[in-house]
């Protein structure tokens, strides 16, 4: 017996090929002809349309595309809902709420419904990307509804299905879908077709991917770190209980970087960085942005020192209109040792480090209070990376994994092979704790400065003294010059949490601003914002941002501005360097690798809208 003949014996044996006492003029096509007035269904017909179907979902699945499963027949809740759990698609409050008008056209917006039980729950915020249907004989909304969206529909179709119903499925599978067995047969394949295409992406099932990451977790030595692929994280569906993981959050932005060096007076975080907003504003539009969407509360808590809490404070009036809790702390005054140079200045009192934070943090008694108000994780921000993203995703994989403690990296190198999409281990010394531009090269991984920790954790660490936060600093001999790490939180803490891991985050992701070559990356044309979330113009197809060295005479924010009338377009632009008394036009456009040197003496005018591509610029002559 050939496989063919198996697989249409199986399909008969679940009474698939049964149909009803009409046959439709158009599904006629599907009909072998008619036996006891009963239409039969062609199996060969329904197995081809099957394996289509089968193959559509395998491809939207391999994207972690989002799915919406509607079942119109109670006889297959049962099964429908083993299926969805099993593939991680389960969600109780979409399996009553489709039913609502409107419930798909308006799912721009987090709607709230009333069931029949009086429970008020959530719509989504955001349509699916294929509708399966399994019972398309009640002539569902969500059908009229999902093809007005242009939303692909898989469903099976019996005999009898009107034509304006039928014309509107993408992937229409002919079957008798009264069957129990069938239901569950393609529940079944649905089932297997996920899981195989989780484990070709590095996902896995629930069940297996704590078990997995639990043992490599307790396998990785005190000096390693298990990372987990950004790819690796999903979010649930469930609209009602990403805002009750969100309500368990509590966003903590380190406010004690002084602009000074920059030339600005008063904190960093209130300096414009991108279309007139400052990276502060960019976290509140973050965080507003979330509590609008989720209806949820997640509040801000800004840690100063002494010379930024005042000025942060008459920036916080700005907000008082919105529907945001911000609260602005100082920070407990210790000291640290002299920076590398042997400067030392009122900001090394308090260093931007997550331990000592944590530490200041428990002394005021802030922890206490978090705790006390049923907030279970904190994300600490480091002041200087104006691109970290409040994640939902990883929220959620560390609440369902039950993880104390994950820090947010990032590869060093544009390399997308080195993390993969599978788990990995680092050792800690091959994180590199800035972004230092001699280090770099000799690390894999560097922090975002982005850290997640559980609260009561790191309490009753720190309540028991086992976690013991020192400012030591550590000078490392390296081949070429000397690299000097601050080995606090970062590095020495996680060695005291059982369930640490790291997540590596995109690129796109960290964005340290230090240094006005980094100010004028994101007032180019490189970079806009979407809710509070720098965005890189995909324009861009280089995945590495251009190397931009300014000369002292740029070393100011005043300076950079004043010596270009508008920003360049770096799109195209892979390195530039600059020093001497150089002054850019407006509507120039960069591209590649371009020198400008202005001698000793001379003033060097770049002329508006002059393109320079592969350029070494000495004299205007050169132009």
């Amino acid at each position: 017996m050939t496989l063919h003949s198996i697989v249409i014996q199986k399909l008969l044996s679940t009474n698939a090929h049964i149909g009803r006492r009409v046959a439709a003029h158009h599904f006629k096509q599907f009909t072998y002809g008619h036996r006891n007035n009963m239409a039969i269904i062609d199996s060969d017909r329904t197995l081809i349309c099957l394996r289509n179907a089968a193959q559509f979902i395998a491809a939207m699945a391999h994207r972690n595309a989002r799915f919406m499963f509607v079942n119109t027949n109670s006889l297959w809740d049962e099964i429908v809902e083993q299926m969805t759990k099993k593939i991680g698609c389960y969600s109780p409050a979409m399996n009553v709420l489709w039913r609502t008008g409107g419930f798909l056209t308006n799912s721009h917006s987090p709607k709230k419904f009333r069931s029949r039980r009086k429970k008020i729950v959530f719509g989504p915020t955001q349509p699916p990307d294929c509708l399966v249907v399994f019972d398309s004989d009640r002539k569902s909304s969500a059908i009229l509804e999902a093809h007005r969206l242009q939303i692909p529909i898989v469903s099976l179709v019996d005999s009898d299905m009107p034509i304006e119903y039928f014309n509107k499925i993408t992937y229409p599978i002919p079957c008798n879908n009264s069957s129990a067995k069938f239901v569950y047969l393609f529940c079944n394949l649905i089932t297997k077709t996920f899981l195989l295409q989780q484990k070709q992406r590095g996902h896995v099932s629930a069940e297996i991917d704590t078990s997995e990451q639990v043992g490599a977790i307790e396998e990785a030595k005190k000096d390693e770190l298990l990372v987990v692929p950004y790819e690796f994280l999903h979010i649930s569906t469930d609209v009602e209980k990403i805002e009750e993981m969100l309500d368990k959050l509590v966003v903590i932005k380190f406010n004690g970087a002084s602009g000074t060096s920059m030339g600005v007076s008063g904190p960093k975080s209130t300096m414009e960085i991108l279309n007139g907003l400052t990276s502060l504003d960019l976290i509140v539009n973050q965080i507003e942005s979330l509590n609008s969407k989720y209806h949820c509360s997640v509040p801000l808590v800004l840690v100063n020192t002494n010379s930024t809490h005042e000025d942060t404070l008459k920036v916080l009036e700005k907000y008082s209109s919105l529907d945001i809790n911000i609260q602005s702390i100082k920070q407990t005054q210790h000291s640290q040792l002299k920076s590398q140079g042997g400067q030392s200045g009122e900001d090394e009192l308090y260093p931007s480090d997550h331990g000592a934070v944590l530490l200041s943090l428990l002394k005021n008694g802030t922890l206490d209070v978090l705790l006390s108000k049923g907030k279970e994780y904190v994300l600490l921000v480091d002041s200087d990376n104006v691109a970290a993203k409040i994640e939902p995703k990883i929220l959620d994989h560390l609440v369902e994994n039950k993880i104390d403690y994950c820090m947010e990296v990032t590869p060093t190198s544009y390399d997308s092979d080195l993390i993969g999409s599978r788990l990995q281990k680092f050792e800690l010394a091959a994180i590199a704790q800035n972004s230092v531009k001699d280090s770099m090269e000799r690390f894999k991984l560097v922090d975002t400065g982005s850290l997640w920790v559980n609260v009561r954790a790191i309490k009753k660490l720190l309540d028991t003294d086992e976690l013991m936060i020192e400012d030591i600093s550590v000078s490392k001999e390296t081949e070429s010059d000397q690299v000097l790490l601050q080995e606090t939180a970062v590095g020495s803490a996680i060695r005291f949490f059982k369930n640490a891991i790291g997540v590596s985050v995109p690129n796109s992701q960290f964005l340290s601003m230090k240094k006005t070559s980094d100010l004028l990356l994101l007032k180019s044309n490189l970079y806009t914002y979407d809710e509070g979330v720098v965005v890189r113009n995909i324009a861009r197809t280089n995945p590495a941002n251009p190397v931009i060295e300014l000369g002292p005479e740029f070393e100011k924010v005043s300076d950079l501005l004043s010596r270009f009338k508008s920003m360049p377009d770096i799109i195209d632009l892979d390195r530039l360097n600059v020093t001497g008394d150089v002054w850019f036009g407006a509507g120039i456009t960069l591209k590649g690798k371009v020198a400008i040197h202005a001698k000793p003496g001379m003033k060097l005018e770049i002329p508006d809208g002059v393109v320079l591509e592969n350029e070494d610029i000495k004299d205007p002559s050169d132009l």
